[in-house]
């Protein structure tokens, strides 16, 4: 890609020496970095040191237990995980070779078919989806399915709550359980369980060295079975001081489900899975459920408490098991929305990402209230069944911005959305709930609609000789991986008959596919070919034929213990394909990037990096001009000080990205270089970040003088008020209960006190409580933006932070979108870790555009959602206004508007022009360079030691520790506050304020570059003890 810079050549490798592909050692002269392969924890840091200490001595034993070991850990994630052998392949063929795996003749092996005349609509960010959300609940009529990792019932869908109250997802709930309207919700069941004692030992050691190789000799046997008793005695020890560990994941699935299931008969919720064997599960021995119930990483980690809180399911900040991870909501089983947004807390969010929200002149302009105001990378959700409470200091820690994006639509794909949500519904319901007998929960029966099945015989998405799969016509009798339920009396939801006699929703193909080939041929190839929108599809639709609408095909990720049937890859699949067939450039945006180009990244599995690798060394042999733009966030799994112990996970997933971009041997980057190709000319990769400023000015100074009371204490009983539960009005006799009644003594009075403040040139108004808009198109610069000391001077006031990137999509030739709930990772796209779900959308509505200069015709769909990314991230695109909702803010029905032909919208139009190019990259690099001057963010290229990040970073941010002999040990604050500016770095006084805005006034939109040399000379993960061979596959 074109650049105004010189790229580093350490940020893809030191290929240029490396004689074979396969060499994995590097060792760079100035750090004697070695990047060798190797197993983690305790039995491999003491076989590498033992190995190079007494070489040729003792190397025979340590090698002997060193496989013997790695074979017990991966023979037990097999075993936990219900998984004889491992798929480490993907395909766009129609099945997997092995018999666990979906035997779906669907094209990309999905359990669906492409279907035809869909209608789709997009969403940037989650202010306008969850707007559509809220107006399609309030018009709901029969029946509301929600699949969620995360729903919070105090969500407000729109802002600000104080003007929005009935806009709370409970009190939405309620008021269409009330109208008759039955409400079924799954929600991810979070690890809180314990193991006791008498299955830690001697059951569970027992088991796990019974799993050692038939062939390990007998002293590795005894050394590993004395490791185990030893290890699984301290188990016990602390089990029966810390009988419940605090899981790390912050979420509280229990609350979801009591909070909702009280307010009316006609919610329920089930929660799932169960992580551990109950009284209701527990059917013959421990052992037998722990496989039944499938979990896969329940081993010991290397020391006694890492190990009991693997046991628990979680270590420090990641979990260990599998989760349901869909965000999927079907109203009347018409309307679907689904894409990359919970109905949770921490996602809302304007196009602006405004990160401060403190406003001393009205409280009542509080856009996220108690601990909707978040920033994980300080303080994650705390107890968040007590919502309206929240530790983090919103006057002087900043949010995070989120960054997301989500579809809605209707048509007969729906069909496969319904079903897909019917098949998890009752395989919890047989699994879980049929034993309680509660009139509450019921099985869901399914009633299909007649709908069409799109099936283009030929195009550029075919088979050819870089793929195994192209298109393929549902099966005539297409089994389920589990059967709807039949004959249910008490259905619940849209549909209320049984299942007609096919069981299932797949359709025959009508006779003579063959025929319409012709038709469409080529359908997305050739440079200015055109799309044509009136195929005529093989299916019937109320009876009779219809013209094609938008082609959309439901893939998923799926398996035994999440869906109850055998293995489904189809995202992977799709993605692989999709790739590998792409003509000119594939965008991707997503929260991981964890892939392999090969076999040799164990244990990273999933081939989306070698798909990668192979489109780009095919584009540079044939001469052709070909991109590849990912954007991911900068630092994944919301860490704060990656220094910390605690943010080994982040670390650990941080090393995995990188060893798939641009390390360890065999990343895309290295692979590429290999065959004499620059990569940077081909891919490269990106993360988003913003500012904003906290109004602590003289407004604040002045109100909290005025009205006698501390903003802090009025911003609480503000929340206190704004989160009282959806029920309050109803409880008690006289509609009046002590234990909700509120003091708002404290907000009131201080509300007063602002009538009293002064306009101060916006200051006092609400004007300036963000300045957000500065880096977006018309925003006010922000030289010219007021201030008056308050509360802190205004250097102070400016804070950073990271753009969350948590959308998960890829866009090819501005013609195919795929989009979902699928990381790039193993856990979202192998199928048998998380469950997933993702939509893939080809418009045929024609848009004129240009690639490399030359007239493209692309789709519609496509074309306007990337263009509409690229603009937000530039800066291109105006800044939100929450209270003026658009037609972007409407269900699927009101299409999305576009301003085609505009001069942002021209600036976006050619993804490989050398103009656009050129401005993205400068861009990227100009925001970088702003950031890291005025506040030193990490990860950052300048760092590439740990020593690095002491003088980068922690020399600032860091609190320290002191203490002379004998005196108490006192911590020192660290000398700015998270996100701050480093002051020092500018001159003192108003001098240095006006410094600060001139490099602000620099900072346009939100791109930023991926520091690929970050602790490039390090072992990020710093080969932690409690990163092994039991637990490194949940990471990646």
């Amino acid at each position: 890609m074109s650049q105004g810079y010189k790229e580093e050549p350490l940020a893809y490798g030191d290929y240029h020496g490396r004689s074979s592909p396969s060499n994995n050692k590097t060792d760079y002269q100035d750090g004697q970095f070695d990047a060798e392969e190797g197993e983690r924890g305790l039995i491999g840091d003491t076989y590498r040191k033992f190995r190079g200490k007494y070489s040729g001595q003792v190397s025979g034993l340590f090698d002997t237990l060193h496989g013997a070991v790695h074979e017990l850990g991966s023979e037990l994630q097999q075993r936990l995980s219900g998984r004889a052998s491992a798929s480490s392949h993907a395909h766009s063929g129609p099945q997997c070779d092995s018999s666990m795996h979906n035997p779906s003749q669907n094209r990309y092996g999905s359990f669906g078919a492409q279907r035809n005349n869909n209608d789709i609509k997009w969403y940037v960010d989650g202010c306008g989806y969850m707007w559509a959300v809220s107006r399609a609940l309030e018009q709901a009529r029969e029946s509301i399915w929600i699949l969620d990792w995360w729903l919070s019932p105090e969500l407000y869908l729109r802002r600000p709550p104080a003007k929005n109250e009935q806009y709370r997802i409970d009190r939405m709930l309620q008021a269409a359980a009330q109208r008759g309207v039955k409400v079924n919700i799954i929600v991810y069941k979070e690890v809180t369980q314990a193991l006791t004692r008498k299955y830690l030992s001697p059951t569970v050691p027992r088991y796990l060295h019974s799993l050692l190789p038939r062939h390990t000799d007998k002293f590795s046997s005894a050394l590993t079975g004395v490791g185990l008793a030893a290890t699984f005695a301290s188990l016990e020890y602390l089990e029966s001081e810390n009988q419940l560990m605090k899981p790390y994941v912050p979420v509280c699935s229990s609350h979801t489900k009591h909070a909702l299931e009280n307010l009316h008969p006609n919610i329920a919720v089930f929660r799932h899975p169960d992580h551990l064997p109950d009284a209701q599960t527990l059917q013959s021995s421990f052992l037998s459920s722990l496989q039944n119930l499938s979990l896969s990483a329940k081993t010991a980690a290397s020391l006694p408490l890492d190990a009991l809180k693997a046991v628990y399911g979680m270590n420090e900040d990641v979990i260990l098991y599998w989760a349901h991870h869909e965000k999927l909501c079907i109203i009347d089983g018409r309307t679907a929305f689904m894409g990359g947004l919970d109905l949770c807390y921490g996602r809302w969010d304007l196009n602006q990402h405004p990160i401060a929200d403190c406003h001393p002149s009205n409280l009542d302009d509080t856009v996220f209230p108690g601990q909707e105001y978040n920033n994980a990378r300080v303080l994650d959700f705390q107890d968040v069944s007590h919502w309206q409470s929240n530790q983090l200091d919103r006057t002087m820690n900043s949010r995070m911005g989120w960054s997301d994006i989500s579809v809605s639509l209707r048509g007969p794909v729906v069909e496969d959305l319904r079903a897909h949500f019917v098949e998890r519904w009752n395989f919890i319901y047989n699994e879980k709930y049929d034993v309680r007998k509660d009139v509450r929960y019921s099985r869901l029966t399914f009633n299909q609609n007649e709908a069409g099945t799109y099936k283009p015989p030929a195009s550029p998405y075919r088979q050819n000789n870089h793929g195994s799969g192209g298109y393929f016509a549902p099966p005539l009798q297409s089994s389920r991986g589990a059967e709807l339920e039949e004959n249910q009396s008490s259905s619940r939801g849209f549909g209320s008959t049984d299942l007609d006699e096919h069981r299932h929703h797949h359709h025959h193909v009508e006779q003579g596919i063959d025929q319409m080939a012709e038709a469409v041929r080529g359908r997305f190839s050739g440079g200015v070919q055109r799309i044509e929108g009136n195929f005529e599809h093989h299916g019937r639709l109320h009876g009779g034929f219809q013209d094609a609408g938008i082609a959309c095909q439901i893939v998923r990720s799926c398996s035994k213990w999440s869906h109850g049937v055998a293995i489904e890859h189809s995202i992977q699949n799709a993605y692989v394909d999709v790739i590998q067939r792409s003509q000119h450039f594939v965008y991707i945006e997503n929260q991981f990037f964890i892939t392999a180009t090969g076999d040799s990244q164990k244990p990273v599995r999933n081939k989306i990096g070698a798909a990668l690798v192979d489109r780009i060394v095919r584009a540079a042999r044939n001469g052709e001009k070909y991109k590849i733009i990912v954007i991911i966030p900068a630092v994944p799994a919301f860490a704060g000080d990656l220094k910390d112990d605690a943010s080994l996970g982040t670390r650990a997933i941080m090393e995995f990205q990188y060893n798939s971009i641009n390390r360890g041997g065999h990343s895309i980057m290295e692979m590429i270089a290999n065959e004499g190709i620059d990569p940077t000319q081909y891919i490269r990769f990106y993360n988003l970040r913003n500012y904003d400023r906290i109004n602590r000015s003289a407004s604040m100074r002045d109100a909290e003088k005025s009205s006698g009371v501390a903003f802090g204490a009025a911003q609480q009983q503000y929340n206190d008020a704004i989160e009282l539960p959806a029920d309050y009005a109803s409880r008690g006799d006289d509609g009046q209960n002590r234990e909700f009644t509120m003091d708002r003594q404290s907000y009131e009075q201080y509300q007063r006190g602002t009538q009293g403040t002064k306009e101060r040139q916006g200051l006092g108004s609400g004007r300036w409580d963000s300045v957000s808009e500065c880096y977006m198109l018309g925003g006010v610069d922000i030289r010219s933006v007021p201030w008056e000391n308050g509360n802190v001077s205004e250097m102070d006031a400016f804070v950073s932070e990271e753009l969350y990137v948590h959308s998960k999509v890829l866009i090819a030739d501005d013609r195919v979108v795929i989009c979902g709930s699928a990381n790039l990772n193993d856990r979202s796209q192998n199928g048998d870790h998380d469950s997933e779900i993702a939509i893939i959308i080809e418009d045929p509505s024609p848009v004129d555009s240009y690639m490399d200069g030359r007239p493209w015709r692309a789709s519609k769909f496509a074309a306007t959602l990337r263009r509409q990314l690229f603009r937000k991230h530039l800066g291109l695109v105006r800044a939100q206004d929450m209270q003026r909702p658009d037609a972007n803010f409407e269900p699927i029905g009101v299409p999305n508007i576009y301003d085609f032909g505009s001069s942002e919208d021209r600036v976006v139009v050619d993804p490989l022009s050398d103009s656009f190019l050129n401005l993205w990259n400068s861009r990227a690099h100009q925001n970088t360079v702003a950031f890291g001057r005025a506040f030193h963010p990490v990860p950052h290229d300048d760092v590439r030691t740990w020593t690095d990040y002491d003088k980068f970073y922690e020399t600032f941010f860091k609190k320290s520790e002191k203490g002379a002999d004998g005196e108490e040990v006192r911590t020192v604050p660290a000398r700015y506050e998270w996100g701050h500016v480093v002051a020092e770095n500018f001159s003192p006084g108003q001098q240095g304020i006006a410094e600060l805005k001139e490099l602000l006034s620099t900072i346009k939109g939100t791109l930023v570059e991926m520091p690929l040399l970050f602790l490039i000379k390090e072992d990020i993960a710093k080969e932690g003890v409690s990163l092994n061979a039991f637990t490194e596959e949940v990471y990646t």
